[in-house]
């Protein structure tokens, strides 16, 4: 009797089995394309859907740490309006710059004359206002054209590497070798009309090879990665490897740099005008100021004060910039 209902049992299991055609038994392991599926994610689209995620939250991340950055925001402070004063310099006096007054010579600061009068009887206030306008052109004019060099040296030389490398790095470093105040010094002690073109191009000629070695590291660091190699086997050119694999990747570092530039150019105008071979008279600019203020630093040193503290002003504010956008954009200095 008991035989004869475990045989029964049996059948209605297997005529429900059979009325259920989809119906599996918790023991019964998954077939090998339904493991492949439940342990493999998404595969990326080919348009490099992941990518561009990837690369949108990176500056996502960045802009986030600068916003909880203090002194990215004291030095975006203070460049605003030092830029204001470089485009608009009227928005912060409406004195003609060229309105000078002989019998008014070297005057101290009054309330009429906030930072007193230069050697010709000029207001001051606004020399230093207008003088501006100059040494930026020449600061963001070199960082730019810097800039686009070193992108391309770098990215050529890091990504290909071989003979490529090897003749970039030899002409990098033979510029390299030549201290750029020197050269400058050299070059622009022998062109007869010195404006803040000519400064810049001069100073770009023998500045560019530190922002090239710059790029090619950071190139290097990332030219192995797995997507990228990722992206060969996929049989991706080399322009669009380098243009959406290499140069989001690789371009952090440099702009980092590239912004404290700036203010070291600044300073290296200035101080190339102060010595008597950068920018050349009608021209407004701090550099001059500086050179007209050596011979009256014990007379009258206001002068000398005020270009100085704008100088350092910006130079600070482009450098603590700079360093603020580089650790924003470095992972590796990220906690």
């Amino acid at each position: 009797m008991s035989e004869k209902t475990e045989l029964d049992d049996a059948a209605a299991r297997s005529g429900a089995t059979a009325a259920d055609p989809t119906a599996r038994t918790a023991s019964a392991p998954p077939t090998a394309r339904e493991s492949t599926a439940a342990a493999t994610p998404d595969a990326p689209d080919a348009a490099g859907g992941p990518d561009k995620e990837a690369e949108a939250s990176l500056w996502a991340d960045a802009w986030r740490s600068l916003r909880r950055n203090p002194w990215f925001l004291v030095s975006g402070a203070l460049l605003v309006v030092i830029v204001a004063m470089a485009i608009v310099p009227q928005v912060f006096t409406s004195v003609d710059p060229g309105s000078c007054d002989l019998s008014k010579s070297r005057q101290a600061p009054s309330a009429q004359h906030w930072f007193g009068t230069d050697i010709q009887g000029c207001d001051y206030y606004t020399r230093v206002i207008h003088g501006a306008r100059n040494s930026m052109i020449v600061g963001v004019v070199v960082s730019i054209g810097v800039f686009a060099v070193a992108v391309v040296v770098g990215l050529l030389a890091g990504y290909f590497g071989g003979w490529i490398d090897g003749l970039l790095s030899r002409i990098t470093d033979m510029i390299f070798a030549i201290p750029y105040m020197l050269g400058a010094l050299v070059f622009l002690n022998i062109i007869d009309t010195r404006g803040p073109i000519q400064v810049a191009l001069v100073l770009m000629l023998f500045t560019w090879p530190t922002s090239a070695r710059l790029m090619r590291g950071s190139v290097m660091s990332v030219v192995n990665s797995e997507y990228v190699m990722a992206a060969k086997a996929l049989g991706a050119g080399h322009l669009t490897i380098m243009r959406r694999h290499i140069l989001p990747n690789s371009l952090g570092p440099l702009i980092g740099y590239s912004t404290v530039f700036i203010g070291i150019i600044i300073g290296a105008e200035a101080t190339l005008t102060f010595l008597g071979v950068g920018l050349q008279l009608p021209a407004i600019s701090w550099g001059l100021q500086l050179t007209d203020a050596q011979s009256y630093v014990t007379s009258s040193p206001h002068l000398l004060l005020f270009p100085v503290i704008f100088v350092g002003v910006t130079v600070f504010a482009f450098m603590t910039l700079g360093d603020a956008v580089r650790d924003a954009l470095d992972p590796k200095s990220k906690r």
